[in-house]
């Protein structure tokens, strides 16, 4: 584990010659010279050769970024503006927006008065923020040898991560391969086995009168999924119930209309270990999330939390570990059981020849995988059944084609997801509007040129070392690239003539799983089990509405250009604050609506 003190002397140990260099020259210029000074006049250089010194190697560095901006014939993006010493104005609108804005809001802003790629310089350091497809398209994909992770990133993120798949230059990317092969990405009777109980859930609770938080109930339903897929061990998160809404008039119930037999629904286990784990997730990722927006200055800013007694990282990492340690150990212990290399369950694929056994690893690339497998199709599905909530006439078409195409309650095949046309359009124009992870970094690992977008304007320069922040979030939002009406949510855009005229043309511009040799190896396993998942659901419900009064006051949005009514915010992924409380009526089986009509 990488505290954040360790990580403080790491990089100041690396400030040491700019820290000793310039006092050493003042010291050796007064030995040298005939002049006496006061002691405190000597005490004073000293001190005020580091700013000196620091200011003047601020001025070199960016000296230089010009002059080879200048030999390649190219220039450096606009600089916000920012008056502050290092960025400290930028960095606080970035940090207060993180926790109290509309997300993006403030870089959407930037964007209007600086252009779509601009330089957010914060800790003396460049980060060349963008929504440029081309640029984008770059970063991943054609010079993608001259980007990495880089090594503040994999320290901001290695508390939580470790060297992991997310977390890493190398080939453990490659790791995970085996796991998405065609025939166990159309594993739909696992899918079945977990929607069946999810759904048990949501019914019984809403039998009981309360609003439900889809958003939680999702993120249990992908846990239980994800640990079955990936490791054969269900972790049962589903059995520790459901939260019941804390505020207004939905803390009573009100009545519902049934048409299954009320069951007992599950009472909510505050203190069981899925829901302990769920809740020191969601604080490491802000934690981690924070990090990466205090650059370079991350280690002393959570140093000083830690001394206060509100730093809660290491407590929340212990959770984690306590958690998933049960299951590596099965999936070893399943190993030497079969004489097998490592296999993650039995029946399921071997990690490839090479790839340690040591706990440690293996802890950390569970939890990357279950960030993977968890809050991404947990992101998906909740933001899918908020749009549904918001378009009724969405809501309905879609049904309609599934119960067409499926029936009532017959599960999907893989041939059915396919023929569901009008669903695919759904979940891409929820990815298009709630991609799962909004905004990703990469870093330069040598100088280049970026392409001017603007007729007859000079290339951008990259120099080496500088972070290329991006959101796919506000690209997908972007007028000029998907049309003016860009912030409706409209399906259909992926089956008109926009197509064509928009997507075909520069398929860049929809990056909801990225791109490239990194691109999520987990696309199509997230497409079929939240089409299956869908499906299901519109099957068993034949409404459903948003539960406003439900969500916790401090959870209501702050005004932003979507207009939406849940708080959307990100942290390693994007999620709903206070969740997404919804109301649903379940259909009415045909046999009874025959009887009934009858």
């Amino acid at each position: 584990m990488t505290s954040s003190l360790s990580v403080l002397i790491k990089y100041t140990g690396s400030l040491l010659p700019l820290l000793l260099g310039p006092p050493s020259v003042i010291y050796a210029l007064t030995q040298i010279s005939s002049v006496n000074l006061p002691w405190y006049a000597t005490v004073s250089l000293y001190f005020g050769s580091l700013p000196l010194a620091l200011a003047c190697w601020i001025r070199w560095v960016i000296w230089q970024d010009e002059r080879n901006a200048t030999r390649l014939g190219a220039v450096l993006p606009p600089k916000v503006c920012d008056k502050s010493i290092g960025g400290g104005n930028i960095l606080k609108n970035m940090v207060d927006n993180f926790r109290h804005g509309y997300l993006g809001e403030n870089v959407r802003e930037w964007s209007v008065e600086y252009g779509n790629t601009f330089n957010l310089r914060i800790a003396f350091e460049n980060r060349f923020f963008t929504t440029e497809p081309e640029y984008i398209k770059a970063i991943l994909a054609t010079k993608f040898n001259g980007f990495e992770k880089g090594p503040m990133s994999i320290d901001e993120n290695m508390d939580l991560l470790g060297i992991g798949i997310f977390n890493s230059d190398g080939d453990m990317w490659n790791m995970t391969r085996p796991f998405f092969s065609k025939e166990r990405i159309s594993d739909f009777h696992l899918f079945d086995k977990h929607v069946q109980p999810t759904l048990e859930l949501l019914r019984s609770r809403l039998q009981e009168g309360y609003a439900v938080d889809f958003q939680d109930l999702v993120s249990r339903f992908t846990l239980d999924a994800a640990t079955s897929y990936l490791f054969g061990t269900n972790v049962r998160s589903l059995e520790a119930g459901l939260p019941y809404p804390a505020h207004s008039s939905s803390s009573s119930p009100t009545p519902y209309k049934y048409n299954s037999t009320p069951k007992t629904s599950t009472q909510f286990q505050e203190k069981n270990p899925a829901n302990v784990f769920a809740h020191a997730f969601l604080d490491a990722q802000i934690a981690t999330a924070l990090r990466s927006r205090y650059g370079i200055a991350w280690p002393l800013f959570e140093l000083l939390h830690e001394l206060r007694g509100s730093g809660r990282m290491k407590n929340n990492i212990k959770v984690l570990e306590d958690f998933v340690e049960p299951i590596v150990r099965r999936a070893i212990e399943r190993a030497d059981e079969e004489g097998k290399p490592l296999p993650v369950s039995a029946g399921e694929p071997k990690l490839e020849a090479g790839i340690s056994s040591d706990p440690a690893v293996l802890r950390n690339e569970t939890l990357n995988l279950l960030l993977a497998g968890r809050d991404t199709t947990a992101c998906l599905l909740t933001f899918t059944t908020y749009a549904l909530t918001q378009y009724p006439h969405v809501f309905s078409r879609l049904r309609n084609e599934i119960l067409e195409q499926v029936g009532p309650d017959r599960a999907p095949t893989y041939e059915d997801l396919r023929a569901c046309k009008y669903l695919r359009a759904v979940l891409n124009e929820v990815l298009r509007l709630w991609p799962p992870v909004p905004l990703n970094m990469r870093r330069s690992t040598e100088g280049m040129v970026w392409p001017s977008k603007v007729p007859g304007g000079k290339p951008i320069y990259v120099p080496p070392s500088t972070k290329c922040p991006y959101s796919v979030f506000l690209m997908h939002r972007r007028t000029d690239l998907w049309g003016p009406d860009a912030l409706l949510f409209d399906p259909d855009r992926f089956l008109d003539s926009r197509v064509q005229k928009y997507l075909t043309p520069n398929p860049f511009i929809f990056l909801p799983f990225n791109a490239g040799p990194r691109i999520c190896l987990g696309q199509q396993f997230a497409y079929n089990e939240a089409s299956f998942f869908l499906v299901r659901f519109l099957q068993a419900f034949s409404s459903v509405s948003f539960a406003e009064d439900a969500q916790p006051p401090e959870s209501r949005p702050p005004p932003g250009p979507g207009g939406e009514k849940i708080w959307m915010k990100s942290h390693l992924t994007l999620y709903s604050e206070g969740g997404m409380w919804i109301r649903a009526e379940e259909a009415v089986p045909l046999a009874t609506e025959a009887a009934t009509s009858t």
